[in-house]
């Protein structure tokens, strides 16, 4: 076992029934996400608390993509790093970041992106930015969307039920490994964030119903 795989494995004994339990987090569609191999997470952001629900609720572990202050932060920033986080400056092009994202799909690791780049405070899912089209592009890998939906309620405390659905993943063969490519696949990484996020309002509205399946 590698360091992250050390850490992952506590991790999910240690702080994932803690967050099961102040959530009452609950997955859809986890049987889509491919068992082996490379691949991009195209996730929503819309409270702190989406980092640990996915990690406890994705069946593989996780390469988080996060903003390099979080990994400055004494303390946290160690705990987060030993999970196999990849840190990234916001607001400037960082190609190290780009080189280690493409590394860890290389490798045949889940790489997670919050596609759009912070947390969005209206309370649903904002543009994607093309960070999770490029990595699956440029690496050839599968980009799973990934829809949150009730985080944007949840409150510590508050014990707002949350939910997150795995959509079909995507492959993109065919388009350009470039500028224009990333554009046309962002633009359906987003639509079926919407698309998954939009469901999951629907599962909520009739009290989260166990077994159903996300639309493709």
């Amino acid at each position: 076992m590698s360091g992250p795989e050390i850490f992952w494995a506590v991790g999910r004994r240690t702080m994932g029934w803690p967050t099961l339990l102040v959530t009452r987090a609950r997955a859809y569609g986890r049987d889509r996400v491919p068992a082996h191999g490379g691949l991009v997470y195209a996730i929503n952001h819309l409270n702190w608390i989406d980092v640990p629900i996915v990690g406890v609720l994705s069946p593989r572990n996780i390469d988080f993509v996060a903003k390099a202050e979080v990994l400055n932060f004494p303390g946290l920033g160690a705990f987060v790093g030993w999970h196999g986080t990849i840190a990234v400056r916001r607001g400037e092009s960082d190609r190290d970041a780009v080189r280690r994202m493409r590394a860890s799909a290389r490798q045949g690791h889940a790489v997670g992106l919050f596609v759009e780049g912070t947390r969005m405070k209206d309370g649903r899912p904002g543009s994607a930015q093309p960070g999770a089209a490029m990595i699956g592009l440029q690496e050839d890998v599968p980009v799973v969307p990934v829809a949150i939906y009730g985080t944007q309620l949840w409150k510590p405390g508050n014990f707002s039920p949350c939910s997150v659905a795995f959509g079909e993943p995507l492959r993109f063969e065919g388009l350009p490994k470039g500028g224009k490519g990333y554009k046309q696949a962002t633009v359906e990484i987003e639509r079926r964030i919407n698309l998954l996020f939009d469901w999951l309002a629907g599962v909520h509205a009739q009290g989260r119903p166990r077994g159903l399946t996300p639309p493709v």
